[in-house]
């Protein structure tokens, strides 16, 4: 097994790059609702991605899947679907769903036609986890840790793998036979909680899927499609190599890698509220 990679552009070039090396799916990006007010003291991308950059970037890839993350529920959902879809949409995101109706009104307006994504990002989607699980067993699910954090209330978004949040939510979509994953990842050997920590957490709860973040490879600000290729090139190999190593860890090193994330956590949310005081 190796994780299922997820990198967010609306450049078909980089789009083509992430395929080459072995990126499954490219997302397009379309939230915008609530986002800016969620997110307001964050350093958060805000998206400016439209419905004909799902064509572009469609019409690049021959193998990755082009994943689109389109408005929480509102009244022009159902508009915004069927465009979404006619632009060629292999799967279709929904982000920031709180109520069992709002994940049944989006898969029947989905209707079958592509595959569906639920972003669990909210309290409200963990306490009605165990009714959607009944009605959306076709649906893959991601826990988005960043707005679900701010939701808590926390004050680091890895704070809900170590308090075990992700793990109780892993543990019931495994036992409902539900595709999920979970955050996003720098390079290895990198990030503030280092990245290898957090693939091998992915490993022990059974995930299959994971976000490259802005800091693996931030399309936005390097302009050389050549430095774009080698930083993917050198760096999914590195993510591959280490992945390999998993096979061969045993459940006392998974366990003492589960402590190690916990202390990391610990200390990092500690820092930040340090900083906010002062």
């Amino acid at each position: 097994m190796s994780l299922e990679l997820i990198y967010i552009t609306n450049n078909a070039q980089v789009a083509l790059i992430a395929e080459q090396n072995g990126v499954d799916y490219v997302m397009i990006d379309l939230e915008t609702l609530g986002k800016e007010e969620r997110q307001k003291n964050m350093d958060t991308v805000k998206s400016h991605h439209s419905i004909s950059d799902i064509e572009t970037v469609s019409a690049a890839l021959t193998k990755s899947k082009t994943l689109v993350r389109i408005n929480p529920i509102n009244a022009d959902s159902e508009r915004e679907i069927e465009a979404v879809i006619s632009a060629g949409a292999d799967m279709i995101m929904l982000p920031m769903w709180k109520t069992v109706k709002e994940v049944s009104d989006f898969l029947a307006y989905v209707n079958g036609r592509v595959k569906t994504m639920l972003l669990l990002e909210t309290k409200e989607a963990v306490e009605c986890l165990d009714e959607i699980l009944e009605i959306a067993r076709d649906s893959e699910i991601h826990i988005g840790l960043n707005d679900l954090h701010l939701s808590y209330g926390l004050t680091f978004m890895f704070e809900l793998l170590s308090n075990g949040t992700v793990e109780g939510l892993c543990k019931k979509m495994n036992a409902a036979g539900v595709k999920y994953g979970f955050g996003g990842i720098a390079r290895i050997g990198e990030g503030t909680l280092p990245a290898e920590k957090i693939v091998m957490e992915h490993y022990r709860l059974g995930s299959e899927r994971v976000i490259l973040s802005r800091s693996f490879c931030n399309a936005l600000e390097i302009i050389d499609l050549n430095e774009i290729q080698s930083i993917f090139e050198k760096n999914i190999i590195s993510l591959r190599s280490y992945e390999k190593t998993l096979a061969n860890k045993t459940l006392a090193e998974y366990e003492e890698n589960k402590k190690a994330v916990q202390q990391c956590v610990e200390s990092i949310a500690q820092q930040i509220k340090e900083r906010k005081v002062r």
